[in-house]
């Protein structure tokens, strides 16, 4: 006999179940060593990338849970996963049509090396493989002095990132997550022009516009649209391409305890410095849309519109007895800011984050749910 068939035919039936436990092993190692997976899925074509691009993007993040299970799908283009990951929202993504993508962050004074720079894109490369994902999401919103070390290393990562997807995973996409204004808004002084250019699209995180409050410590819409619009105007005078622009809506809101609650109905806030401002959006705490919802149905206020800021506050109650006031977003103010997409002819629009409305059913939620997802399309 030969080795092989030694292996194959041994001389009893211990032997050949040693043989072929071994040999399995050997084809388990090749298999890893190759970086391949098996595929989760219960269908194999759902572990195929997917590469067809719709008119308008829909991008959305999911922070983890089941929630995605009641997600409009006939609307969801691509979902960023910054929750554990999950093939089953992965195979169901991809049979519905629409791309997952990982979460990318990395400390920017880790990658100014470009030896580590290599490493981690190579990394997440390989990882997105193993998990039959379509690309990655650049989630960095770190401060960076223009012209600092860590500023061209930003700008190098993103296009580096981008090729590294491009060749190794065809018709993957790379988005970067950008401030809602190009003005170095919270520090985050990049080279907007080239990073847009080097990768797929940017999503436009038109949220947490009170980050830095310079005029009086008063409660402010999240998102106040002719702020929010204005911005998108600053970028477009860069010359970049509106189809590279994802504009992000939040569905959530903030709330502020009121130091004192006028007559007019404006509420002062508590002194949280950042960045050389006196006062932020720290002084509240970020409710998602679910809560909201419950909170304006037992509020003093009711929902009041705020026709220059173009977005709804309420004034509640709390059980100490302090009044508290809730900007958010809703259906009126976000379709607002979706028609000015389609306007622009912007690539699309999305949200953080998918998960935070009520996805219970219930016939009233099942109702709010529903205008917070159309509205999305304009008005």
């Amino acid at each position: 006999m030969t080795a092989v068939e030694e292996i194959v035919y041994g001389s009893n039936m211990s032997s050949r179940v040693v043989s072929w436990l071994w040999l399995l092993l050997l084809l388990t190692v090749s298999v890893s060593a190759c970086g391949a997976s098996v595929c989760p899925c219960e269908r194999p074509e759902f572990c195929q990338q997917i590469r067809p691009r719709r008119d308008l993007e829909v991008f959305l993040f999911d922070v983890g849970g089941q929630t995605w299970r009641s997600y409009n799908w006939s609307m969801v283009t691509t979902v960023a996963t910054f929750g554990k990951y999950d093939a089953d929202l992965m195979c169901y993504a991809h049979s519905k049509g629409a791309r997952v993508v990982l979460k990318g962050d990395v400390p920017l004074s880790h990658i100014v090396d470009q030896d580590n720079r290599t490493a981690w894109i190579t990394e997440k490369v390989n990882l997105a493989k193993s998990q039959f994902m379509d690309g990655i999401n650049l989630d960095i919103e770190q401060a960076v002095e223009e012209g600092s070390p860590e500023y061209h290393a930003l700008t190098a990562l993103v296009k580096e990132t981008t090729e590294a997807f491009h060749r190794e995973i065809p018709g993957s996409q790379v988005s970067f997550d950008v401030a809602w204004s190009p003005n170095c808004v919270d520090g985050r002084c990049y080279d907007y022009v080239t990073i847009a250019e080097s990768c797929d699209l940017l999503f436009v995180m038109s949220y947490d516009e009170q980050s830095q409050i310079t005029g009086d410590c008063i409660a402010m819409a999240n998102a106040p649209l002719t702020q929010t619009l204005n911005a998108y105007d600053e970028y477009l005078k860069l010359k970049i391409d509106p189809k590279k622009l994802v504009m992000g809506v939040p569905w959530y809101g903030y709330d502020y305890v009121c130091l004192n609650l006028s007559q007019e109905g404006i509420c002062s806030i508590a002194k949280v410095p950042f960045r050389g401002a006196p006062c932020s959006d720290a002084a509240g705490k970020q409710k998602p849309y679910k809560w909201i919802m419950k909170q304006v149905q037992s509020s003093m206020s009711g929902r009041i519109w705020d026709s220059k800021q173009e977005a709804p506050y309420i004034n509640y109650k709390d059980p100490k007895g302090h009044i508290h006031q809730v900007w958010y977003d809703d259906p009126q103010s976000i379709c607002a800011k979706a028609d000015y997409v389609t306007s622009k002819g912007l690539r699309g629009v999305g949200m953080w984050n998918s998960n935070i409305l009520d996805y219970s059913g219930e016939a009233v939620a099942r109702q709010q749910t529903a205008m917070m997802w159309n509205a999305l399309l304009g008005c």
